[in-house]
């Protein structure tokens, strides 16, 4: 469990080294707060593309606040031990399948009142809403039309397959009595001249 701790806690490091690499000096500086027990990550226009992977694991507070988060990657808070509290208000939060480790983050927290500014910014039917205090239904209810279009395409796959092999069993039987016509036509022709013999013989 150290072992891994360390390993959390230098890949963190590496990350915020390349990330300081790109940019400039005064951000350099702001990125450094990163690897701090208090990690202020607030205001460094974080998406979840270019957000840490770990955070220093005797990390106790972590500002998120006023990036550009739509969500948090699956734990990324699970072995932060000592961790109090994560300020993640002025995010835009997108309330879609991806949100469903955030809520559940939340939602295991005593102190939910700390999250009560941390709201839906989409979809339309779920903006302003608390993320904590959403049910799994509405949050899964979001992704049904990725299914569905999913089992649409399916099933035009399967009609477009079906019109295929349709097609081809017709050839096939089209196929088979040209063959049939021909095979006859050429024994009716063999059954003829064998009939007629060889005129040289008649002679």
């Amino acid at each position: 469990e150290q072992s891994s701790a360390h390993t959390l806690h230098w890949l963190g490091c590496l990350e915020t080294f390349l990330l300081c690499c790109k940019a400039s000096k005064k951000t350099r500086i702001e990125l450094l707060w990163c690897t701090t027990s208090i990690t202020d990550c607030s205001l460094k226009n974080l998406t979840v593309e270019n957000l840490p992977t770990a955070f220093r694991p005797s990390a106790e507070i972590i500002h998120l606040a006023s990036n550009r988060l739509t969500s948090i990657p699956n734990g990324l808070f699970d072995n932060l031990r000592s961790l109090q509290a994560v300020y993640l208000q002025g995010n835009p939060w997108e309330c879609t399948c991806d949100i469903l480790y955030l809520r559940s983050w939340l939602q295991w927290q005593q102190n939910r009142s700390l999250y009560r500014d941390v709201r839906c910014s989409s979809p339309e039917h779920l903006q302003g809403r608390i993320i904590a205090y959403l049910t799994e239904d509405e949050i899964v209810s979001t992704c049904q039309h990725w299914y569905c279009s999913l089992a649409l395409l399916s099933q035009l796959s399967l009609f477009i397959l079906l019109i295929l092999q349709a097609i081809l069993v017709i050839l096939i039987i089209v196929y088979l009595r040209k063959f049939r016509r021909m095979a006859a036509e050429v024994r009716s022709t063999t059954r003829e001249l064998g009939q007629q013999g060889d005129p040289w013989e008649s002679s």
